[in-house]
């Protein structure tokens, strides 16, 4: 059974200095929080995405993943991609490729077109992997969540260790 839900850091946690935040002190299940920080997604000189009404997603053991109204997002940028994963918490994942005539870069980003109640709030937003596309927060570059499969957004004010390096899986 998950040990970790928000209400205590494990021992090895790193503590969190003025202004930074703890992936131990998230909840679980995840919160979802607004976010009125300047987001934006980019590849090479083309905007993906560019919004100051983002959502963050809060789970414990991971960074926030930023979820972008589509309203903010050029979905001409976007074209549809095979496959879907499943989440417990918002359910059915849709993915998102590079649009072809932008570039050949697949699997970008994801939505959930009809998410679990709990999560309704981000119904159609875009969510996006920062180690395939340029990610930004506030003017600071985002580092990808470790591992290759979440799509956390790690930013100088987040501290961990986080789910996805080696060794996590039981997380």
């Amino acid at each position: 059974m998950w040990q970790f839900t928000g209400k205590n850091r494990p021992p090895f946690a790193e503590e969190p200095g003025p202004g930074q935040e703890s992936v131990w002190d998230y909840s679980r299940p995840p919160a979802i929080r607004e976010d009125d920080r300047r987001v934006i997604v980019k590849y090479q000189d083309t905007v993906i995405a560019d919004s100051i009404r983002a959502v963050r997603i809060l789970e414990t053991a991971s960074p926030p993943t930023f979820y972008i109204p589509p309203e903010d997002v050029d979905i001409g940028c976007l074209a549809p991609a095979a496959g879907s994963s499943f989440c417990e918490w918002k359910g059915e994942a849709r993915y998102w490729s590079l649009a072809s005539s932008i570039g050949d870069v697949p699997h970008i980003g994801w939505s959930y077109p009809e998410p679990r109640p709990a999560f309704g709030s981000i119904a159609g937003y875009f969510s996006f992997y920062p180690g395939k596309v340029e990610c930004y927060v506030d003017g600071e570059r985002v580092r990808p969540q470790p591992g290759g499969f979440y799509g956390g957004w790690l930013t100088d004010d987040i501290v961990g260790p986080v789910k996805g390096l080696r060794g996590t899986s039981h997380w």
